[in-house]
């Protein structure tokens, strides 16, 4: 397959930056070339391909948009979200262990940490050399995040944990998980570092989505950690809520890479393949899912470029984040839904990524908030009444 050209109707290109450009070419000749041969094997295997790490880190896409000290590329917010795309484009359990790695575990650590703990973290999470977690969700609270019952206590200069999490990308490899618990009633985020006596993380298996992607649970029982290991100013549920606006932000470009991977395929195929002595490309219903992808392709372009450069100046709301993370799944998804049909029963062959992205955005348009619950932030932010009861 040659490689991927890029699919821009609107020439949006030109409202990019020379370093935006050069940062999407840099990582879309690293999925052409590393990942994109590798993938589907580890897909089928179920394994994550854990030997495009150190490559990763090298270009500089672990925490991209932190400071240069801790040896981050210190990019801005449209380059990032240009490489979650790209990484997506490959594969959603590749975007997901670096919005992990980078929203869910560096930002935490250096927004809500010590001076301490980001000098140790940082660097090591930044270069690959220890990888991490984010435990917020729970077996019996996923989208009510406050009613979990993990819990902290202190005692003396040590905490104790007690507690469960599920659903956690990276878990059974992380080197150390950001935990949030409460304490004395309030939700606080904590570092528990792997090999913590009471602290494993088993592997959830039997997926048939993300499957190049480790999903953990993560058990605490009476897991004793040092005092100097709660991230000092966290405070309450804006905290991790903070952290998945983050992350959110990441999955609303790299829903766009599923789907243009999609499309792409589709309209290739589509030239290729003959039917009734033409191109199924000549026919109308053809034509008329080629078309409704390129335009909601290119809607989702136009959203998360105006919220990347509102997210530079400092001016994203987390509402506008839940919008565009809503909003280009659940296109995303449609689209790997038509592409499937263009290529009939080809459609469900490793041959091509559009099953594999299919049942990976089912997963991606639950995570980090359901398409549900987001129409319910919007829909509040719209109509001043909460609608979530």
């Amino acid at each position: 397959m040659a490689d991927f050209q890029g699919v821009d109707y609107f020439n949006l290109d030109g409202l990019l930056s020379e370093d935006e450009r050069m940062v999407r070419e840099t990582v879309r000749n690293f999925v052409d070339a590393e990942v994109l041969p590798i993938i589907e094997r580890h897909y089928q295997a179920g394994t994550f391909p854990v030997t495009l790490l150190p490559k990763m880190a090298e270009l500089g896409l672990f925490g991209a948009t932190f400071p240069a000290k801790y040896g981050c590329a210190e990019m801005n917010n449209v380059a990032y979200g240009l490489v979650m795309q790209e990484l997506e484009r490959g594969d959603s359990g590749l975007r997901s262990f670096t919005s992990v790695q980078s929203g869910l575990v560096m930002y935490p650590i250096f927004t809500f940490g010590s001076e301490e703990q980001k000098d140790r973290w940082l660097p090591r999470l930044a270069d690959g050399s220890a990888i991490g977690c984010f435990g917020l969700t729970e077996p019996d609270f996923g989208s009510n995040p406050g009613g979990m019952i993990t819990r902290a206590e202190r005692r003396g200069n040590e905490y104790v944990l007690n507690g469960a999490k599920m659903w956690i990308t990276n878990g059974t490899l992380a080197d150390v998980a950001v935990v949030w618990a409460k304490l004395d009633g309030e939700i606080r985020g904590f570092l528990v570092e792997k090999g913590t006596p009471g602290f494993t993380a088993p592997e959830m298996t039997g997926k048939h989505s993300l499957r190049a992607s480790v999903t953990s649970e993560l058990v605490f029982q009476d897991c004793v950690i040092p005092a100097s290991n709660l991230l000092p100013k966290t405070s309450g549920l804006r905290s991790p809520l903070m952290c998945l606006s983050q992350a959110r932000y990441g999955i609303a470009w790299g829903a766009l890479g599923a789907a243009m991977a999609c499309y792409d395929t589709a309209l290739s195929y589509a030239k290729s393949r003959i039917q009734f002595d033409k191109p199924i490309a000549a026919f109308q219903m053809t034509q008329e899912k080629l078309v409704g992808m390129i335009t909601e392709i290119t809607k989702g372009q136009l959203l998360c470029l105006q919220l990347g450069r509102l997210k530079d100046a400092g001016r994203a709301k987390y509402t506008q984040i839940s919008l565009a993370k809503r909003n280009n799944v659940y296109h995303a998804l449609e689209i790997a839904r038509s592409a499937r049909e263009i290529l009939g029963a080809n459609g469900i062959l490793g041959e091509y990524p559009v099953m594999r992205h299919a049942a990976n955005l089912e997963s991606v348009k639950t995570y980090e908030g359901t398409h549900e619950m987001h129409t319910l932030i919007v829909g509040e932010d719209i109509t001043g009444f909460p609608a979530f009861q």
